[in-house]
């Protein structure tokens, strides 16, 4: 009888996720507390509205630019801890084959059965690299576009959450009011946010929801808090 292909269904836009976590988390968070605390010290939105508008512009280049040079730094790290492998692999072969059995023999392979695989590897010097890097390093090869696309990504969450708390002031002319506005649907957001990326990192998506919340709804309230006790 046919059967039915097995299929697995893996996840595998992480680090995607993680850039967009780093974005969305802080432009939530950091233009919701500034407009909070500026709320607390003056009444009109029109400073609050440019002071936003200059955090977002600031912020979102600074992660982006904090995203790429992260990434460039993992890039360069590989091809550094590479190169050093591909050294020791031709001049320390036989190190580096004691290495590679220790490996297989933590997963529970006897020692005649690593040592085909390692005579195996031994004639295969690209792949005896690459298994190193695996396996005894744990770094897997950074895809070349890595760093653009993580600085594109983590600077367009930032400014796609810095708008959130910030339109209410666009749109209110009372500080008052518009900090109102802002905090509730902020924090909805804020709630949403952490459910989804609960649901996508693995974590409890309601844990995830109520911790994003509280971090958010602290930083604002204790710039709010500052601002009023200043003014």
């Amino acid at each position: 009888m046919p059967q039915t292909p097995h299929i697995e269904r893996h996840f595998t836009g992480s680090e995607t996720v993680k850039d967009i976590v780093i974005g969305m988390a802080d432009g939530l968070t950091v233009p919701f507390a500034l407009a909070a605390g500026l709320s607390g010290a003056i009444d009109t939105t029109r400073i609050i509205v440019t002071a936003g508008l200059a955090e977002i512009a600031a912020g979102s280049i600074a992660m982006g630019l904090g995203g790429y040079m992260a990434a460039k730094s993992d890039a360069e790290h590989y091809d550094s801890e590479r190169a050093r492998e591909v050294v020791e692999v031709r001049e320390k072969a036989e190190v580096e084959a004691s290495e590679v059995a220790e490996v297989f023999q933590s997963y529970g392979l006897t020692t005649e059965e690593s040592t085909l695989i390692v005579d195996a590897l031994r004639k295969r010097p690209q792949a005896w690299v690459d298994f190193m890097m695996r396996f005894e390093l744990g770094l897997e090869k950074p895809n070349p576009r890595r760093a653009f696309t993580s600085a594109a990504t983590i600077a367009g969450a930032y400014i796609a959450g810095g708008f959130i708390p910030l339109g209410p002031y666009v749109v209110l002319s009372s500080a008052r009011d518009a900090l109102t506005t802002s905090a509730v649907t902020t924090l909805i957001a804020l709630g949403a946010f952490g459910y989804i990326k609960g649901r996508f990192t693995g974590a409890p998506p309601v844990r995830s929801a109520i911790q994003t919340v509280f971090i958010g709804g602290l930083a604002a309230a204790v710039a709010f808090m500052i601002a009023r006790a200043i003014s």
